[in-house]
């Protein structure tokens, strides 16, 4: 097929669009691919589809292959089923509510696990309709507080959502199994580079959960992997490497002690080293204190003698003082809980909180629960606050001294810490989630009665898997990944054409030869975008081809007149080739791109 430049509804821009901050929003925007209708909503507009249409296919293919079956559910959603799993409530502001003419409540689907699983109970009645795999491709809705960079986090997006339906664990192992390797294919054929990673369920529940996180500078997501190559997770699911228990003989007692000004841990090691304070037979360190964090928690499961929520509860967080509070970490491990951090407030009704001198005593005398991080393991010694001003205790040792209710990943990751593989150390990185896999169980089929009678003849309830992929995210990360500072550069997969030609003079032998090359290009398999435009400058045809990104620019210039056509492969070299041959050249390139 032929696409002509002349008629194509596109229109490229020179500029940066102002409320861009990362390269494939400016990029996107800039050739004409999509453009902003809103805050967080996008046009597509004929290129972007067809770019957005060929990922949709690659999915279709490998889900297809797998055994999965393709249904499509409404976006307007009734409130009912998401009241019968409490995601009504859970999602918060997140979720676009709305009520239809008679008062009704409906919303527009975020995510469809209640329609999916709705579906299956209303459908299947016997393991023998088991397993089954169901997906759908679809846009979805949530009300970002703070949509940005383009079609990467918008209001609205275009998902593959897909679920599996197994009668027993072992099934929904093989289920998982089978998911993870298709979405390895599907990022393989469209070129990008990630990275699989353990990740933790959050909201979704389940158990087994991974995230497949594209490297990005621009990533919102922070993921570790090993330098032995074992081991990759988000830093919210990387489990701490904890030091063996140590014995308490020998260690001296706890002694407290006047630490003028020193508020901070930069200022308590500088006390602590003045003043000859040792660790182990050396200078003490900023790893050597332990910061005493305040939180507030609020956990729905903690009721009560009358069964009410008892609400909001202080909390201490105990971390090493060369750490920093990670947010995220800490949510993920409180999950389904949500905190906050302590305020003014609440440290003024509770005269036992001094802040900047916080310790574990005063918590545990006054009936606060402590969580710890892994590393505050039983005889490790601590440099802490003493619960008065000025005030800090040297040698507090845990379980000696004071005692923990608990264990929580709060502290932040860094560089150069021991892998959880046991293997060497982890590295830092950015990424963009592409897709995410989780072994849901049975948290919706219970929750919406799903009852199937089993090989047996009794009632059993079927396993979920639960797995997405972000479709119009997918485009854009591959915008992230593959650029130049000329403009995009598309894989052959997902291309909107595989081979622009553009004529780059004006004399009329050239257009009519660009018409013929475009013509057996087209009858040669290959999708073509032929740049016809009469009364364009060769500086602007060459400007918009590679800004528009087509992975094969064919040229007639000054060249043609000896038999001769320029072919730029986008991103790489620049071939001289036989007029006669190209169509042959492009075919032999296009082939061996696409494996």
């Amino acid at each position: 097929m032929i696409t002509r430049l002349s008629t194509l509804f596109l229109r490229t821009l020179r500029e940066d669009p102002a409320d861009a901050e990362v390269p494939s929003h400016k990029l996107l925007v800039r050739a004409g691919y999509v453009r902003r209708a809103a805050p967080g909503v996008y046009s597509w507009l004929p290129l972007g589809l067809r770019a957005l249409r060929k990922i949709e296919g690659v999915v279709r293919e490998e889900m297809d292959a797998m055994g999965g079956q393709e249904l499509l559910f409404p976006a307007l959603l009734p409130r009912e089923p998401y009241e019968a799993t409490n995601r009504w409530t859970e999602y918060g502001d997140d979720l676009f509510r709305l009520k239809d003419r008679k008062g009704a409540d409906m919303l527009l689907g975020p995510t469809h696990e209640e329609m999916f699983t709705t579906a299956v109970k209303d459908l299947y009645s016997s393991y023998k309709d088991f397993p089954v795999t169901l997906y759908q491709i679809q846009t979805k809705y949530r009300d970002e507080a703070r949509p940005r960079a383009g079609i990467l986090r918008g209001r609205e997006f275009v998902m593959k959502d897909s679920y599996s339906f197994d009668m027993t664990d072992e099934g929904l192992e093989q289920s998982y199994a089978k998911h993870r390797a298709a979405y390895q294919r599907i990022f393989d054929r469209v070129g990008l580079r990630y990275e699989i990673c353990k990740a933790t369920s959050g909201a979704m529940g389940g158990s087994a959960s991974e995230e497949f996180l594209a490297y990005s500078d621009n990533g919102e997501d922070t993921f570790v992997i090993s330098t032995a190559g074992d081991y990759a997770a988000n830093v919210e699911a990387v489990t701490t490497v904890a030091p063996e228990p140590r014995s308490f003989d020998g260690l001296p007692e706890a002694v407290e002690h006047d630490t003028p000004s020193s508020e901070t841990i930069a200022a308590l090691v500088e006390w602590a080293q003045g003043a000859g304070v040792l660790v182990d037979g050396r200078s003490a360190e900023a790893a050597d204190t332990l910061k005493c964090m305040m939180v507030k928690v609020d956990d729905s499961r903690e009721v009560d003698e009358d069964g009410q929520p008892v609400g909001p509860q202080l909390v201490g967080v105990l971390i090493p003082g060369d750490r920093e509070l990670d947010e995220k970490r800490l949510e993920a491990s409180l999950e389904p809980a949500t905190f906050e951090l302590a305020s003014e407030e609440d440290f003024a009704k509770n005269d036992f909180l001094v802040k900047g001198y916080v310790g574990p005593r005063a918590l545990l005398a006054n009936g606060v629960r402590v969580l710890a991080d892994p590393r505050v393991v039983e005889g490790t010694s601590w440099i802490t606050g003493a619960d008065a001003p000025q005030r800090h205790v040297v040698g507090l040792v845990a379980g000696r001294d004071f005692t923990v209710d608990g264990y929580v990943e709060a502290a932040e990751i860094k560089e150069g810490d021991p892998s959880p593989s046991g293997n060497g150390t982890v590295e830092l990185a950015r990424g963009i989630e592409l897709g995410h896999i989780f072994q849901l169980g049975r948290k919706y089929t219970e929750a919406m009665d799903v009852q199937i009678l089993d090989e047996n003849g009794k009632r059993a309830v079927p396993t979920m898997g639960s797995y997405g992929i972000g479709i119009s995210r997918m485009l854009a990360v591959v915008a992230e990944q593959r650029h130049d500072d000329k403009g995009l550069v598309w894989p052959v997969e997902i291309a909107p054409y595989q081979v622009h030609v553009a004529v780059a003079n004006k004399d009329a032998a050239a257009l009519e030869a660009g018409d013929r090359i475009a013509a057996e290009l087209s009858d040669a398999g290959l999708e073509v975008l032929f740049d016809d435009r009469p009364k364009v400058s060769p500086g602007v045809k060459f400007k918009d081809a590679e800004l528009l990104g087509m992975p094969f620019i064919v040229i007639l210039g000054r060249s043609f007149a000896d038999g001769v056509v320029e072919l730029r492969i986008r991103g790489g070299e620049t071939l001289e080739v036989p007029a006669d041959e190209i169509v042959a050249k492009v075919q032999e390139l296009v082939a061996e791109r696409l494996g």
